[in-house]
């Protein structure tokens, strides 16, 4: 998949690999982040991206010198992840829709959730808090615990493996 150099007058590039085109706000938050002093040589798009807080969830920001917060967990139940295999983008070649269809049989995607609890899920001390949440998302609970470990709700797997 090829990615799209945005046409935007800031000091970074954004580079875009969205599967949509990007609304006005979701462009204007595109070109506030890349206009940030410390954003190191682009900022790029997934496929996924839409509109978060103080960022696009479904951007990658690299920084020098700063961490953006908003950046980092605004969408935390987003499944995007890089990861460094010990595999060769040769080793990989033909093999990849079989890794992604085992990759989603074996994690919930989209809007499915676990059909158990894991114990190490429902020990996890975090949950104590939930009461400590808004009100309108407390009856949640249930479905919370099952949906960790998932991918959420999310629109699918990223469509991108980085190899050596």
């Amino acid at each position: 998949m090829a990615y799209e150099k945005l046409k935007l007058s800031t000091p970074a590039p954004v580079l875009s690999w969205a599967n949509h085109d990007l609304g006005p706000e979701e462009t204007k938050m595109a070109k506030n982040v890349a206009s940030l002093p410390f954003v190191f040589k682009h900022v790029a798009l997934m496929p996924d991206v839409h509109l978060g807080k103080g960022a696009l969830v479904g951007s990658v920001v690299a920084t020098k010198d700063a961490i953006l917060p908003a950046a980092v967990g605004v969408d935390i139940g987003c499944g995007m992840c890089a990861v460094k295999t010990p595999f060769t983008a040769m080793q990989l070649e033909g093999k990849l829709k079989q890794i992604r269809l085992e990759i989603e049989a074996a994690i919930p995607v989209g809007f499915n959730e676990n059909k158990d609890v894991d114990k190490t899920v429902s020990n996890w001390q975090g949950w104590r808090e939930f009461k400590d949440l808004h009100s309108g998302v407390q009856h949640l609970e249930s479905k919370a615990l099952k949906q960790m470990g998932s991918l959420g709700g999310g629109k699918g797997l990223p469509h991108a493996v980085v190899t050596q």
